[in-house]
């Protein structure tokens, strides 16, 4: 099977795909953000490397969902092809930071490559509120993300809910994070792995 956790900068995706990878023994794929050679600067000048950034997280993307197709466990991944152009690209382009020739070009790209993907089996979406996104961002302590600013947060989150309104692509689980804090509390991560097996096993783990 293909899981995705899906969600906004600071939700959380990276820590809870390495806890279910752990739990259920399935294979992590996380985003690419260490070794990212566009995101300090991204950070720093939106307006000059968005569209860079955005053509190398989509290549980065595909590259692992053809690792995942030819995988022989199940694979949850740390965000989702869609939300490439559907979110960060898409509200790039609605704040001016990508130009209406390049955005052209990337839909292109994007479709092109679309042809020959597959919807995962379970989109999981972490629900923030701006305040939880802020605190965890904050807690991770990446230097770069300093300069991420609120209206930008903000305007993630609302194509993030206007997209996940309209998913029909397969199963979607809805997990608001707000009040939890499954790295820290086994009763939080118990609770998400509960609300997985059910859409996954039709059952409670008990």
């Amino acid at each position: 099977m293909h899981i995705v956790i899906s969600g906004n900068i600071g939700s959380g995706k990276t820590v809870l795909a390495e806890r279910l990878a752990k739990h259920y023994n399935w294979i992590p794929e996380y985003e690419d953000v260490d070794h990212n050679p566009y995101l300090k600067d991204f950070y720093a000048d939106m307006k000059t490397w968005s569209f860079h950034l955005q053509i190398y997280f989509l290549n980065s993307r595909f590259n692992q969902i053809k690792k995942i197709k030819k995988a022989k466990k199940t694979v949850v991944q740390d965000r989702s092809i869609y939300e490439d152009a559907y979110i960060f690209a898409a509200n790039l382009h609605e704040s001016k930071m990508i130009s209406d020739r390049d955005y052209k070009n990337y839909k292109n790209i994007f479709e092109s490559l679309i042809t020959v993907v597959d919807p995962p089996d379970l989109l999981i979406y972490l629900r923030a509120d701006i305040p939880k996104l802020v605190s965890q961002i904050q807690k991770r302590g990446r230097d770069y993300e300093d300069l991420i600013r609120l209206e930008y947060l903000k305007n993630l989150n609302k194509h993030y809910e206007n997209w996940i309104k309209g998913y029909k692509l397969g199963k979607l689980l809805i997990i608001d994070v707000n009040n939890l804090d499954f790295v820290e509390n086994a009763e939080d991560l118990a609770f998400i792995i509960d609300r997985v097996d059910v859409e996954l096993y039709g059952l409670f783990s008990g």
